[in-house]
């Protein structure tokens, strides 16, 4: 069965409309595919990470905006706008090149977006430990997601893949599958609420500095390793889909 068109095939069960399983399924393993992580395609590890990562560009545009903001704010913190603007401006910058080279606008915008809307909420409270808020924000909500998909037994990890190997929700019929899916959506869920509970009370207490520098550590560092162990996991699930 063609992953692509399983959105559009009649299901065994008579109906012809999308579940809302198909539907979070497609959304969660489209984003996975645009980002370079298909279990179906033939790549070493090293190339699916660091393509999910996007690169060096990708790194960069992780990175340097909020490298920027905590460097100039723990030396400079007053005014405040300088760190923002500047952390802003680095984030405008790699915008205009993702927009020069065609990129999805969408995509494109997507981190400007949010580097601005985090910078005006910590304009207009005057804290700069306030810029991570929408980061906090960010990983209690999936966090949360994931982990109420593990536990009734709808694991995001589990429809993404489904989608991703034309399979849908059978997999939910395999007991093997199933418990690796909970599994992988449990560390999911750890990796951000992890985050949460290491950044939360460094907010609390105004710790900006501590708090922009952990949140660069459990970034990329803490995301790339379980990239990797989820793709090696869900392609050990499907081993008939690499030797077709």
């Amino acid at each position: 069965m063609n992953s692509e068109s399983g959105l559009g095939d009649a299901r065994p069960d008579g109906r012809d409309e999308p579940s809302a399983s198909d539907l979070v399924g497609a959304a969660i393993g489209g984003a996975a595919r645009r980002a370079g992580i298909d279990p179906a395609e033939e790549a070493t590890t090293g190339h699916v990470v660091w393509k999910a990562m996007g690169g060096v560009r990708g790194v960069l545009e992780s990175v340097l905006p909020s490298l920027v903001f905590v460097v100039v704010y723990t030396f400079w913190p007053d005014p405040l706008v300088l760190s923002l603007g500047l952390s802003v401006g680095i984030a405008a910058v790699f915008t205009v090149i993702r927009l020069a080279q065609k990129s999805p606008p969408s995509a494109a915008l997507g981190g400007l977006i949010a580097a601005a809307a985090a910078a005006a909420l910590a304009l207009f409270t005057g804290q700069g430990r306030d810029n991570f808020v929408l980061g906090l924000v960010t990983n209690a909500v999936y966090g949360t997601a994931f982990l109420i998909s593990a536990v009734i037994g709808w694991s995001l990890i589990g429809l993404a893949a489904g989608y991703l190997m034309g399979e849908g929700t059978a997999w939910r019929q395999d007991r093997r599958k199933r418990r690796v899916f909970l599994w992988l959506a449990l560390a999911w869920a750890a990796l951000f609420y992890a985050r949460l509970a290491v950044q939360l009370p460094l907010y609390l207490a105004d710790e900006t500095t501590l708090l922009g520098t952990l949140k660069l550590i459990m970034g990329l560092p803490l995301f790339a390793p379980l990239v990797a162990v989820t793709w090696l996991a869900v392609r050990a699930l499907y081993p008939a889909a690499r030797e077709r």
